[in-house]
């Protein structure tokens, strides 16, 4: 049981720092989607949604390219930081958020796209600037969303295991998180026991992760009231 809770505070460690660390970048990029027009605009959506439709594992091959202490992204870190995230948690962190970044980027887009521009024009009308317009009248609006978005960005990290094996292998105590210890406690053999415990608490966890998506949808589709 010890075993079980210190697998499911890895996995709640590396899905809460993904879903922390990509937050910002996906709401950048679902903004730019959302409300800047510019050329290479559908190859921009297209690669954001890449991890979706290719295969984990060519993903996680590419972090390890990117990463390695001989990549462009490793070697700057070790010279710079002396710091490598292989075969760390903190690697495993960055293959979550990869995977999770389509996921967050299109749920915000959704919200920020189904705002009314028009209620954004009559408080600046009103005196608002476009900074202040843009904190009163389209985050409040767009919150649900975007929480929604963080949510799942979450479900999926903790869910994650083809880039993260590929990526940063498969440590116990570093980089093994639920879908992993699963992977190896079906390797093992009289491991059916572990895989249920498992399996039940990966479940557990994603459930409680996609509920909370679904009411902050819900409430979004109901509407919040503009500060």
């Amino acid at each position: 049981m010890s075993d079980l809770a210190a697998i499911v505070r890895l996995t709640l460690l590396v899905g809460g720092t993904a879903t922390l660390a990509t937050l910002p970048l996906a709401f950048a990029l679902a903004w730019m989607l959302a409300r800047w027009h510019f050329p290479g605009k559908v190859l921009l959506d297209g690669l954001i949604h890449l991890p979706l439709v290719v295969p984990p594992v060519v993903t996680g091959w590419l972090l390890l390219l990117a990463f390695a202490p001989a990549g462009p992204v490793g070697g700057a870190l070790q010279r710079w930081f002396g710091v490598s995230v292989l075969f760390r948690w903190s690697g495993a962190a960055i293959a979550a958020g990869v995977m999770a970044l389509p996921l967050m980027v299109r749920a915000i887009r959704l919200s920020l796209e189904a705002v009314d521009r028009r209620l954004e024009q009559a408080a600046r009308t009103l005196g608002a600037g476009r900074w202040r317009s843009y904190a009163t009248v389209t985050l409040p609006l767009a919150a649900p969303g975007i929480a929604a978005g963080a949510v799942l960005g979450f479900a999926r990290s903790i869910g994650e295991f083809g880039a993260t094996i590929t990526f940063v292998s498969n440590v116990p105590g570093e980089t093994q998180t639920l879908p992993l210890a699963i992977y190896a406690a079906l390797q093992t053999p009289g491991g059916e026991a572990a895989v249920w415990r498992l399996a039940a608490a990966s479940v557990a966890l994603s459930l409680a992760a996609l509920v909370t998506a679904e009411w902050l949808v819900r409430r979004a589709g109901r509407g919040v009231r503009v500060l």
